[in-house]
């Protein structure tokens, strides 16, 4: 009976070995939506200088049709509460905007960023792209996430110092295994903005 017992324990522990290896697989799969990203920095720009920035409308390549203009807000208070610049206000930045006539704000050309920064005296203006938002799905499982991508221009020079992108979200293992359909997607489009400014700021 020992012996049995032994043999039964050896085959259980060996089972849960592997499940245990499976599980740990599993794990950084489903984490391998948060925090990536890549980020290129302009290592002669002093990022102390600037003191004003323009935060301009967002492309959306998402199927949220607000999904640009919720970011931008998010973007743009959580901007401000770092308490290291001033966010030009949006009013502002859309009479700016008429008064250049910069028929694509979301891509405006460098000429357009100069003449447009001097008009509402911006150090720096910021634009980018949402490049998903909303929820996904695997099998039957659903979460939300977010993908953006963001960068500076030096208004004087026209040029980019910064630019930057994340990825928040996503189905995890836990997802998979046991539902629960990820986090809120104001809570991760706060967390994937406040990468991006930590990155900036850094």
């Amino acid at each position: 009976m020992v012996i049995h017992m032994n043999t039964m324990t050896k085959k259980m522990f060996a089972v849960l070995g592997r499940t245990g290896i499976f599980f740990i697989v599993l794990l950084l799969a489903g984490c391998a939506f948060f925090g990536r990203g890549d980020q290129y920095r302009d290592q002669n720009m002093d990022f102390g200088s600037i003191r004003t920035v323009a935060v301009m409308p967002l492309a959306n390549l998402s199927r949220d049709q607000v999904a640009s203009d919720r970011v931008r807000d998010v973007l743009s208070n959580m901007l401000l509460g770092t308490g290291g610049v001033y966010v030009v206000p949006p009013g502002e930045v859309a009479r700016g905007i008429a008064r250049v006539g910069i028929m694509t704000p979301v891509t405006p050309s460098t000429e357009e960023i100069q003449k447009f920064a001097t008009v509402i005296k911006a150090d720096a203006v910021i634009t980018g792209a949402v490049k998903e938002y909303g929820e996904v799905r695997s099998g039957s499982s659903s979460a939300n996430v977010i993908s953006l991508s963001l960068q500076m221009v030096e208004s004087q020079t026209g040029r980019v110092v910064w630019s930057s992108s994340t990825t928040e979200g996503g189905i995890t293992a836990w997802d998979r295994l046991f539902g629960g359909g990820g986090k809120p997607m104001n809570e991760i489009t706060e967390k994937a903005v406040n990468d991006l400014i930590e990155k900036l700021f850094k």
